[in-house]
């Protein structure tokens, strides 16, 4: 009977808990999209800089990762000079991890002002790259694959194919917090992005391509284990094998999308379409795309790689086993060590 009464009492508190959480976190939200909108880039700014301080482990895996993607930079002439110097410069590489801390927390700023991306905001504040792609490929509704990544302001591309095409069907990470994800998939609802969960993502995805209606994922992180090995910066990891499936199955073409920012509430967006092989099997198909899909990711991450939010998660397996065994040495500002 006390071990009984104790579960209930347990499970009360998770459960007074998690109330208090959502309504502390939504009530932010809320007030995020009335406030002005100028001091918040400030406020973000800071609240990057004193996570990049307090974040060891996450200041040591964006460090890792974003020294792979400069070096490679650097050995292939793409990017800018400050970006490629930063492969030699300890001191540069470092201001690029502060850099990426400060994105990651204008996200927060940007996810939460979701609801205030209108067709008249998205088109004062986005400049896009490429409009005669857009103009060929993202004009009439139809079953089409359009991929983002954890980069930039993460769901501006999903709100632009919106205005541009309707509707479009995107999987969405659980949050633990259920009053919370039910909150964040009202506010995309409004917007024209109907949320599914990633364990019912391929069936709806799939349904939704067959009734020529387009469909939106986030392709850049393995979140299962199941994804397809590529290179990727000049090291192997794996990326969601979802989409190129979908291609297959459905003939549904792949656009690859960039959003990045240029300034407090700026954005500048590309979209390149991946290519099709012809006279190839399926599966020889498969990889062939999947690669041509990681080679658009270096191209739109190398544009602003501080902008690109998985730095912060693993990528790499060999960086993360060397990490793990303390080989890795850092010298940023006179500091050395990189023990996660």
């Amino acid at each position: 009977m006390t071990s009984t009464i104790g579960v209930e009492h347990s499970g009360l508190r998770r459960r007074l808990s998690d109330w208090l959480v959502a309504t502390i976190v939504i009530a932010v939200l809320k007030l995020i999209c009335h406030l002005p909108e100028a001091p918040l880039w400030r406020i973000a700014d800071l609240a990057g800089g004193v996570a990049y301080r307090i974040s060891r482990t996450r200041r040591n895996r964006a460090r890792r990762n974003l020294r792979r993607v400069v070096e490679w930079m650097a050995a292939n002439a793409v990017g800018e000079e400050r970006y490629r110097h930063a492969a030699t410069d300890p001191r540069a590489l470092e201001n690029l991890v502060c850099s990426a801390f400060r994105n990651h927390a204008r996200y927060y700023v940007e996810m939460a002002r979701a609801p205030l991306f209108t067709s008249a905001w998205v088109a004062d504040r986005l400049v896009i790259e490429t409009p005669e792609a857009v103009d060929l490929w993202l004009t009439d509704r139809r079953a089409l694959i359009l991929l983002g990544m954890h980069f930039g302001p993460i769901e501006m591309p999903g709100f632009y194919a919106v205005h541009r095409l309707g509707q479009i069907v995107a999987p969405m990470e659980t949050v633990a917090n259920a009053r919370i994800q039910r909150y964040v998939e009202s506010t995309r609802g409004t917007i024209g992005v109907r949320i599914v969960t990633v364990e019912e993502a391929g069936k709806e995805l799939l349904a939704t391509l067959r009734k020529d209606c387009p469909v939106g994922l986030i392709a850049d992180r393995d979140l299962t284990g199941g994804g397809l090995e590529v290179q990727l910066f000049g090291a192997s990891t794996r990326i969601p094998a979802g989409p190129v499936l979908l291609a297959v199955e459905t003939g549904a073409p792949i656009y690859v999308s960039g959003v990045r920012r240029t300034g407090p509430g700026r954005y500048l967006g590309n979209v390149r379409q991946v290519t099709v092989p012809e006279g190839m099997s399926r599966r020889e198909r498969s990889r062939a795309m999947v690669r041509d899909e990681a080679r658009i990711f270096e191209l739109i991450i190398a544009d602003a790689p501080e902008q690109w939010l998985a730095v912060f998660h693993p990528i790499w397996s060999d960086l993360e086993t060397t990490a793990r065994t303390g080989k890795l040495g850092v010298a940023a500002g006179g500091r050395t060590g990189e023990a996660a």
